[in-house]
């Protein structure tokens, strides 16, 4: 059931189905996720059933600001303070000491938990409404609203293609930022990146005033975070990356016999068969990141079986669009 969230009604019914433990989705300016009360273990634990995913794999708490992350947290590092300050609220994921007796089912069992504090005006009226009802819900667990290691939704109907009309979906439109949040882990005395998303490693070290760490680079082994499996992010469709050359010189091979193709590419590639889907792939990285999802979840709906995609350049600007890439391929 997809609702308009500007009707205050409708707001109020997904709060309601909230604290009575139901499920409810809703957008973020990264994906659409599906949100549960993060205190409520039975309501979790339907989060990981819908979704398939493994209960020991970790949710991603998403609270209303930088003040709630004491409710969940024991500690937040100075550090890890500086970098709430910068990018709250936006797509940015901390890892952090979980509070003992606080959520462990959304955290998996772990002794971390991982905080974020969405931008998108639908998921803030949502959460304050949250934290204000009574009894109050301080955050809600709500990894991407798709099943375990498809693609994420930037759309209520993607949410809907995936859930069917029984889940309660708040329409936001399109995801601005398209793939899911940096996650930085602040649990081992520096910061260490365990996912790239959107922001760089340079705006992040530079609001952090400390160079980031890769997880191998630090001796305890890294907490489990969501969206680090190689294999994730996944259309039915096989998905291949090659650079342009390589990619002209498949089709060329092919000729007019090529069929069941999509191709996304910054280059222009001759395709001589008519039935090869192509898609341009943007030249900025922010807006390559924001189709990513979109364009993979279209060439799924028109049923080609192979996905060959222009690797994205070096650099940077491109570090979670390669990350979440080259996670489709494996």
């Amino acid at each position: 059931m997809i609702s308009d969230p500007r009707d205050p009604a409708a707001l109020q019914d997904a709060v309601r189905a909230l604290q009575a433990g139901e499920l409810v989705a809703f957008p973020t300016e990264t994906v659409y996720g599906l949100g549960a009360d993060a205190g409520n273990d039975a309501a979790v634990a339907r989060v990981f059933a819908a979704k398939g995913r493994p209960s020991d794999h970790p949710l991603i708490v998403h609270v209303p600001d930088g003040a709630a992350v004491s409710r969940f947290a024991a500690d937040v590092p100075a550090f890890a303070q500086r970098l709430i300050d910068a990018f709250w609220p936006g797509p940015l994921t901390l890892i952090l000491p979980r509070r003992e007796g606080v959520a462990p089912a959304a955290a998996g069992g772990h002794d971390t938990i991982g905080l974020r504090c969405p931008s998108h005006p639908v998921a803030q009226a949502l959460l304050l409404a949250c934290a204000r009802a009574e009894p109050p819900v301080p955050g809600l667990a709500a990894p991407s609203a798709n099943r375990f290691g498809r693609v994420s939704p930037t759309s209520a109907a993607h949410v809907a293609s995936e859930f069917g009309e029984g889940l309660r979906v708040l329409d936001g439109g399109s995801c601005e930022v398209g793939i899911e949040s940096a996650i930085v882990d602040c649990t081992r005395g520096r910061p260490v990146l365990l996912r790239p998303g959107v922001l760089t490693v340079r705006q992040i070290e530079a609001a952090c005033g400390e160079p980031l760490a890769r997880p191998g680079e630090v001796g305890r082994e890294a907490p489990r975070a969501s969206g680090t499996l190689a294999s994730h992010y996944a259309p039915r469709a096989r998905v291949r990356l090659m650079d342009a050359a390589a990619l002209q010189a498949a089709l060329d091979v092919l000729g007019e016999q090529a069929e069941g193709i999509a191709t996304w590419s910054r280059a222009i590639l001759q395709t001589p068969s008519s039935r090869v889907l192509r898609r341009h792939m943007p030249e900025d990285a922010r807006e390559a990141a924001r189709q990513l999802f979109a364009v993979l979840r279209e060439f799924d709906a028109r049923g080609v079986q192979l996905i060959w995609v222009e690797a994205p350049p070096a650099g940077a600007d491109w570090d979670g669009v390669r990350d979440r890439l080259q996670r489709a391929a494996a």
